[in-house]
């Protein structure tokens, strides 16, 4: 892509090989990055060229670029994304869009009143699988939902959240699986099926004893008045594919991790899988890394074009709403109506 658009990152952890790959690969020169740890600063500007910042407020100051790459910790979204956009610098922030809908709500009033773009990573919505069932169930051609479900088994040993000094943390992370590891499937919920109109659900935690938040949860979101159940939870014994499965009028829609089936009543079926030649082309997973390029990619279209952005900030608030809907039915005890 030839562009004059210059990004910046603030958080080198492990997400930010994945935006320094996308920019690099589509040609958006990375003119400053950010992190706490000056060592990692000095290595990575010097690696890429560029100027390195221990202070995201420094780098904002002496500007130089158009967009922020957000990919910091969950509760330091907000706070950075808001002053970003009110210095007049675009924003793509890593999920989620904040850890409270107020927050959310914030970082798009803000957005809006600068005139400035807020796109949020839900990279999972590229993948050839996931467009092949949502342009499937728009095209009416598996009739009307009549219910499914959502799985997420995956595994994370304890000094996962031990050697972090945000994870695990209801101020910090915001909650455990549902925001973090779960929250992909969510959002491709709300994106094949549209608003929810209600959630009931329950969280625990079972099988980490040093965190404050959730490692399961499970309940039944409904939208239009067609129940989708879930359960998630961080102490499967591995990483299982996520799983989502709609069942329809006239046949079934199946994700599991990156393979999609369509199964028609009448034996027909369609399948897509992961972007191969994408993966040869770049060298990156699918899921986590090519179809960072193709979202990143595409803000950076839009900015030129002055189009709409994709997954801009309303559409990962309304992950969020479902994300802290969750949570709120869990806590009361009660059905959340949205």
């Amino acid at each position: 892509m030839q562009n004059i658009l210059k990004a910046a990152i603030v958080g080198l952890g492990n997400i930010a090989p994945m935006h320094i790959k996308s920019l690099n690969a589509i040609n958006i020169k990375i003119e400053a990055v950010c992190d706490k740890n000056l060592d990692k600063v000095n290595q990575i500007a010097t690696e890429l060229n560029c100027k390195g910042y221990s202070s995201y407020e420094e780098m904002l100051q002496n500007s130089g670029f158009d967009v922020l790459h957000i990919c910091l910790p969950h509760y330091l979204h907000a706070p950075v994304a808001i002053e970003a956009l009110n210095k007049g610098f675009n924003v793509l922030t890593e999920k989620p869009l904040a850890t409270s809908i107020a927050d959310a709500e914030e970082m798009i009033s803000v957005a809006t009143k600068n005139k400035k773009a807020l796109g949020v990573i839900f990279q999972n919505r590229y993948s050839p699988g996931v467009q092949l069932i949502k342009e499937t169930l728009s095209s009416g051609e598996l009739g009307a939902i009549k219910g499914g479900w959502l799985r997420v088994n995956w595994y994370r040993k304890e000094d996962y959240y031990t050697q972090s000094d945000w994870r695990g943390k209801w101020e910090t992370e915001g909650g455990g699986v549902v925001i973090n590891q779960a929250i992909h499937s969510f959002d491709l919920l709300n994106y094949f099926l549209g608003n929810p109109a209600s959630v009931h659900a329950s969280i625990a935690n079972r099988a980490h004893p040093s965190i404050e938040v959730e490692d399961i949860s499970e309940g039944v979101i409904v939208y239009n008045s067609t129940p989708i159940s879930f359960f998630v939870n961080t102490f499967h014994p591995y990483d299982e594919p996520a799983t989502i499965e709609l069942v329809c009028e006239y046949g079934k829609a199946s994700l599991i991790g990156e393979n999609a089936t369509i199964n028609y009543n009448e034996k027909l079926k369609k399948t897509a899988g992961a972007d191969i030649e994408a993966q040869r082309i770049f060298g990156m997973k699918s899921y986590w890394g090519v179809s960072h390029i193709k979202q990143i990619s595409a803000f950076y279209e839009a900015l030129h074009e002055n189009k709409l952005i994709d997954v801009d900030g309303i559409q990962g608030v309304r992950t969020q709403i479902l994300i802290n809907s969750i949570y709120k039915s869990a806590k009361e005890g009660c059905l959340v109506k949205l």
